[in-house]
């Protein structure tokens, strides 16, 4: 029941996410307030990523809007992450349960930016599902490695006398 309940809340999560403005979802007051002497800038502004056909960086946002890009855009790997787990953890045990899981999560993925799109100020953007699908090949992988590493039988060490 409680596999459920999760993969219920990160799907609220998500739908109530992508349903708030661009205003709304802001971290720029916070990390102002929170990052005053903005550490690790010069390191930072050595960063360029390449986004929407343009290159987002401290030089071209300001160090808090670039901070605030690559908080949102980690978010993304995290949430659908968390979602291909909860997907995952839900299926039967049938054999294509990785691949089921991962499917199921990008079309969530397709259907958030959907829903981002009908909201005021928020343009949807495939490399965000991108962004999706590669949390959930990441989780996905990540619960295979550690699924066989628990299904391995323990080797027994030879002490030293």
């Amino acid at each position: 029941m409680k596999k459920y309940l999760f993969l219920l809340l990160i799907v609220a999560l998500l739908f109530l996410s992508s349903g708030q403005t661009y205003e709304q979802q802001s971290l720029i007051p916070k990390l102002k307030e929170w990052l005053p002497d903005r550490p690790l800038e010069g390191l930072l502004s050595t960063l360029q990523v390449p986004y929407w056909g343009r290159t987002i960086s401290v030089e071209s946002k300001g160090y808090y809007h670039f901070i605030e890009f690559l908080i949102r855009k980690g978010a993304h790997i995290a949430s659908f992450g968390a979602l291909a787990a909860a997907i995952f953890a839900v299926l039967p045990k049938i054999r294509f349960r990785y691949l089921l899981a991962f499917v199921l999560t990008v079309i969530a993925a397709v259907l958030d930016e959907y829903h981002q799109s009908l909201t005021g100020g928020r343009t949807p953007y495939l490399g965000d599902v991108a962004l999706d699908a590669f949390g959930a090949a990441l989780a996905l992988s990540l619960i295979a490695l550690l699924l066989k590493r628990n299904r391995m039988p323990k080797q027994k060490t030879a002490g030293i006398s």
